[in-house]
């Protein structure tokens, strides 16, 4: 029987870790694998996250620390165990991973959260109301009256020191006459539009916890309603009112052509990332390997246009073929049919196994005029590529820029990147084995296997035509482009409006679309390596298909298989238990694109 190692950690919640290699007679709650103990961990955090989910929640931050303390202090020692698995030390290396770079995470959100603290004076009176409720604790209805009234209050004071900073209040005055400005320039608050964004979206948070908080006695308790209503009613107007402000006057963020606002981290916290994706290269490398390939792309776009008569002006070959699109109302049909020539063709070639219930539950939406602000051309959710297209309501400009961006040719290598054998394909096999790393999810893999596979379809001759390849290669070159902008706005090197001028004169996106896309690039809604991990992630995945395969060592099929089973980590990781390698908690040494 191999040795057991358990920890038993009390935090007004149990976490009880043990490995072992076959299940032993532990407790019922005391986890007896690896895997046990990732599941024991995951449903634990997942639950704190869900429980304690007022914005700014102290309580959370605490409880989310401790309980990922808990799992590193009894993870670490695990490695030294020579008995373990390779699956089980590749299941604790990603354990330790995640945890590491969740705390560097947390501390960079809370430096972020303190640079928008002083237009939030008012937020943790009223997160702590919430989290009394919560808590079952009772209330006295007369003090949170005045709670309110005095955040209320707070409110008030911090706008009119906006408003003094947006008025340009703290010229010098002169003699008795400016001392007045010498005190509103004191007092006067002027914070980016990154920080007035992040304090406006904690706003409607806290807006939304107070409306709980509310409603849950409101109606029940008639001394609360005597004392609360009223100050609620004109603490949740003053709130909306000033979420509003710090969107649309301070952050700029009103009407189509606002600003795009982001918040850069900076040359040391991508390192941190890329340590923690496993990716042995500088961001400066990076770009380099991108520029390298985008030089690549440009040089095989000129042979496709000298092919359409074009010479060797590419520009002329993407704009020729950006009119070759199908008409309002034909796109979803255009796309079902090459979903399935894709289908036909990775299957024909034994190239990957397609698993019949796969093939078939798969499905088609369109994307509003409201989501191809961020979703300009397609995506994948579910068992549904989401499918961009002009519609009614559009300007005849935005009609047209549409059209031109979502043509058939740029549409052929979309769609199975999308779904067969990309992200649907991935998403089936994720969804049945080693489910238990999902927590451990990376876009190198995610995006990576959907580019691999466009890299794949080219060196196949899924391209019938010159116009297919300038398909292939203008989102070869969007995934090139991607890795530039994005690792120089977070080094500080690019700004919101070169990032927009790079992708339509060095890629050849319409305007509204390279806005859209540099829009989600920056939101927030991804992490800062997002962007690069669809060409970086495939390059690692095109690396290690040619260690695998190469001189005949396993098939195609058995490649593609194996690494779909994995689960979700990173590709070095994934590497080392197709190549059968070391695998231990130390930074990655590989250097797949050398």
């Amino acid at each position: 029987m191999r040795r057991v190692v358990a920890l038993s950690v009390t935090l007004s919640l149990a976490l009880s870790l043990a490995v072992a290699a076959m299940p032993v007679a532990l407790a019922d709650d005391e986890p007896a694998t690896v895997r046990e103990l990732i599941e024991r961990w995951r449903a634990d955090s997942g639950e704190l996250r869900s429980f304690y989910s007022v914005p700014l929640s102290a309580v959370r931050a605490r409880r989310v620390a401790a309980l990922d303390d808990a799992a590193e202090a009894a993870a670490a020692p695990l490695l030294l165990d020579d008995a373990l698995t390779r699956d089980e030390r590749v299941d604790v290396v990603l354990l330790l991973d995640h945890v590491r770079q969740a705390r560097k995470q947390r501390a960079w959100e809370g430096a972020q959260n303190e640079r928008a603290a002083p237009l939030l004076p008012f937020a943790a009176d009223l997160v702590r109301l919430e989290e009394s409720r919560r808590a079952l604790e009772p209330v006295e209805p007369q003090a949170a009256a005045a709670t309110l009234d005095a955040a209320r209050s707070a409110l008030e004071d911090v706008r009119k020191q906006l408003d003094a900073g947006k008025k340009g209040a703290g010229k010098k005055g002169e003699g008795k006459k400016g001392a007045g400005k010498k005190k509103d320039a004191a007092d006067a608050l002027r914070p980016d539009r990154p920080v007035a964004l992040r304090a406006a979206r904690t706003v409607f948070a806290v807006e939304r916890a107070l409306g709980d908080w509310f409603r849950y006695r409101d109606g029940y308790e008639p001394q609360f309603s005597w004392w609360v209503r009223k100050p609620y009613e004109r603490l949740d107007k003053a709130l909306g009112a000033y979420a509003k402000y710090l969107r649309e006057d301070v952050a700029g963020q009103k009407g189509d052509d606002a600003p795009l606002v982001g918040e850069p981290i900076g040359a040391a916290a991508l390192a941190d990332a890329l340590r923690h994706e496993r990716i042995a290269y500088t961001p400066e490398e990076l770009i380099a390997i991108a520029e390298k390939q985008f030089a690549w792309c440009e040089e095989e776009g000129r042979r496709a246009s000298q092919e359409m008569g074009l010479g060797d002006d590419w520009t002329a070959a993407v704009d020729a073929v950006k009119a070759l699109h199908v008409a309002p109302g034909e796109m979803d049909d255009l796309v079902a049919r090459q979903a399935r020539d894709a289908i036909e063709f990775v299957t024909a070639k034994r190239l990957v196994r397609v698993p019949p219930l796969c093939a078939e539950l798969w499905r088609l939406d369109m994307i509003s005029a409201q989501g191809q602000r961020t979703l300009p051309f397609a995506a994948y959710s579910g068992n549904r590529m989401l499918v961009a297209y002009p519609t009614e309501g559009m300007t005849q400009e935005a009609k047209e820029m549409s059209l031109r961006g979502n043509n058939r040719h740029f549409s052929r290598i979309v769609v199975p990147h999308e779904l067969i054998p990309g992200h649907h394909l991935q998403g089936f096999y994720a969804r049945r084995n080693a489910a238990h790393r999902a927590r451990f999810g990376t876009p190198f893999l995610v995006e990576g296997w959907a580019l691999y596979w466009e890299m794949r379809l080219w060196e196949e001759g899924w391209a019938t035509s010159p116009e297919d390849r300038i398909g292939m290669l203008f989102w070869r070159r969007h995934r090139c482009a991607r890795v530039i902008v994005s690792l120089k706005y977070h080094l500080g090197q690019m700004s919101t409006e070169e990032m927009v001028e790079f992708l339509m004169t060095r890629v050849g996106l319409e305007k509204d679309g390279a806005t859209a896309e540099v829009r989600r690039y920056v939101g927030g809604g991804y992490g800062p390596l997002y962007q690069a991990a669809y060409l970086i992630g495939g390059l690692q995945l095109r690396a290690l298909q040619r260690e695998a395969v190469g001189d005949g060592k396993m098939t195609d099929e058995e490649f593609h298989e194996l690494v779909l089973r994995q689960g979700s980590m990173p590709v070095d990781l994934i590497r080392a238990r197709v190549l059968g390698l070391p695998v231990d908690d130390a930074p990655s040494t590989w250097r797949f694109a050398d």
